[in-house]
């Protein structure tokens, strides 16, 4: 085994460990609250950085929309995170019916996107 993955496999936690549901509201507070990166809060609470990552996409508060009378620099910054909301969502879509275990695995990209645009086309139709 190479050292890279050596270091990675130290650090992940037991198989079957559970948390308590204040103990990973905590842990998204520390992203959320107290600036932590979520490797370094992963780390600092000795669970997984995937688990912490969805941790906080189920708990942590949503973020306020800018209103009306919000500054340029509040609605770049809205704009900046609409944005990479957009690209990891195109990219779900893009990536997960491509993965082996879903039924549709074996249809081209073509065909997905096709079967995609028809959907959605039916969908304005009601």
């Amino acid at each position: 085994m190479s050292e890279a993955k050596q270091e990675h496999s130290v650090r992940r936690s037991p198989p079957g460990r559970k948390f308590t549901a204040e103990f990973k509201q905590r842990a998204v507070r520390l992203v959320t609250d107290q600036k932590y990166t979520f490797k370094a809060a992963a780390e600092a609470l000795n669970v997984g950085e995937q688990s912490l990552r969805q941790w906080h996409a189920k708990l942590a508060p949503a973020p306020t929309p800018c209103g009306e009378h919000a500054s340029l620099d509040e609605l770049r910054a809205e704009n900046r995170r609409l944005q990479r909301e957009l690209r990891r969502a195109e990219m779900e879509r893009d990536i997960l019916p491509m993965d082996r275990s879903t039924p549709l695995a074996h249809v081209s990209r073509s065909f997905s996107r096709f079967l995609d645009f028809t959907v959605r086309a039916v969908r304005r139709s009601w």
